[in-house]
């Protein structure tokens, strides 16, 4: 397997060289039979343990000053890009570009201070570039997928590189792409279940696989045939999420054909749900609750409820309710699910508030307008909803299903052309990623 460049430490050391690390072929591993658990001041992976941008911060502001929450300190090195923050013991880690390089770094979690980078492949230089994924920690361990399909493992005290693979050239993977051939490239958090590192290649036979997250060694792949009638071959820009339905341990993807489940000890093909598919970025997370999916996606394709139901030794996928794009659709904002009650931005590159009810679909309230334009990247919080729209607002809203209730607003330091990067709230500090830049707000009532 290729080797990329070494980490550069930044912080009081002096540059070293990575030892190659001999990948050796593994036994089958068993995998955990539970959902990861987030340690408590911990955010170690997209949209935080659970992969639905749900934090369980509470004792948080219920409104905001007119400049918004105290700003407690901003610090520069990110790199160009759209990659949110891992958070995790002492450490922020990120992905951005630097010159013709793309980076994993990382960052002392009290004072900002740069403490490695560590190369994972090109920088990608254009109006929409930089890395859009986001670092996985586990057991001291970040992983990382870089735009050009690198995928590595680095240790996150030092950054040193453990393990290094190609998706496209190692596994037979293709970098996702529109129907007219426009690619945004890969934009995957990698997840890890256990011992086993899920990614999705893209390629005919090896559309998703499951490696030894210790060795990168392949376990199983899963190739599936076109399903639907819209949507692209190959890789969307999602992230997979677990799922248990109908008693069956899953991973559930995203892809260009539609939204699909493969079985975690093999990676056969249990179900799929094309409907909601469109012809050139399938990118929301879907969200898990029991035996249902919620999956939503935009340029015009709209959103679906499915239920997963036992059938036989496989898994019978049923459409619950379904909306078109122009009641309910999601660009990359995603949504967020709480008692009952879906949020979301609706609307293609808008992120207008609009609240649903999960189990019959019916539109609750919205879609309503703020001052923020753009897509709107939704997280939840101490019974709230934090957006951050394209245009650098920021927006704080009550969850209620009564209807949209906002308390609070402001606007970053220099937002960029596009102010994407998802939100994250961890021990009441909220980390807001603007290319170089990360900015922590203190959102603590007290």
């Amino acid at each position: 397997m290729p080797m990329l460049a070494r980490p550069l430490l930044i912080a009081g050391s002096v540059c070293c060289l990575v030892l190659i690390a001999t990948v050796a072929t593994t036994a089958l591993l068993p995998i955990n039979t539970a959902l990861a658990q987030e340690a408590v001041g911990e955010w170690s992976q997209w949209r935080g343990a659970h992969r639905d941008g749900m934090a369980p911060d509470t004792g948080l502001l219920d409104a905001w000053a007119e400049d918004g929450p105290p700003l407690l300190h901003s610090f520069a090195g990110a790199g160009g890009g759209f990659s949110s923050i891992a958070v995790t013991q002492d450490r922020i880690l990120t992905m951005g570009d630097h010159g013709d390089e793309q980076f994993v770094l990382a960052f002392d979690r009290a004072s900002g201070e740069a403490l490695w980078r560590t190369s994972v492949g090109p920088a990608w230089i254009d109006g929409y570039g930089g890395p859009r994924g986001t670092p996985t920690v586990v057991d001291g361990i970040a992983y990382a997928l870089g735009t050009e399909g690198d995928l590595v493992a680095l240790d996150v005290a030092t950054g040193e590189l453990r393990w290094h693979l190609n998706l496209a050239s190692d596994l037979g993977g293709a970098v996702p792409r529109a129907g007219g051939g426009y690619t945004w490239k890969y934009a995957e958090s990698p997840l890890v279940d256990g011992d086993r590192l899920i990614v999705t290649p893209g390629g005919p036979e090896t559309l998703i696989v499951a490696l030894d997250r210790h060795s990168g060694e392949l376990i199983w792949s899963a190739s599936v045939p076109r399903f639907g009638e819209t949507g692209v071959p190959g890789a969307g820009y999602s992230s997979a999420v677990i799922s248990e339905a109908g008693g069956v341990r899953q991973y559930v993807q995203l892809v260009g054909y539609g939204v699909v489940g493969v079985e975690a000890a093999t990676g056969r093909v249990l179900w799929t749900y094309g409907r909601i598919a469109n012809d050139v970025a399938n990118i929301p997370t879907p969200i898990i609750d029991g035996d249902y999916v919620l999956s939503a996606t935009g340029y015009g394709a709209g959103a679906a409820l499915i239920h997963l139901v036992a059938d036989g030794d496989g898994i019978r996928a049923e459409e619950v309710w379904f909306h078109e794009g122009s009641t309910m659709q999601n660009h990359h904002g995603g949504l967020v699910l709480h008692e009952g009650t879906v949020y979301l931005g609706q609307g293609h590159n808008r992120g207008f508030p609009q609240a649903v009810d999960f189990a019959t679909g019916e539109v609750l309230w919205g879609p309503e307008r703020n001052a923020g334009t753009g897509s709107g990247a939704v997280m939840y919080a101490d019974g709230h909803l934090y957006y951050r729209y394209q245009n650098g607002t920021m927006v704080l809203a009550e969850a209620t299903r009564e209807g949209y209730v906002e308390t609070g607003s402001f606007t970053i330091p220099n937002p960029a052309t596009f102010s994407w990067a998802h939100l994250v709230i961890v021990d009441g500090l909220l980390y807001v990623r603007e290319q170089d830049a990360i900015h922590v707000y203190d959102v603590r009532a007290d």
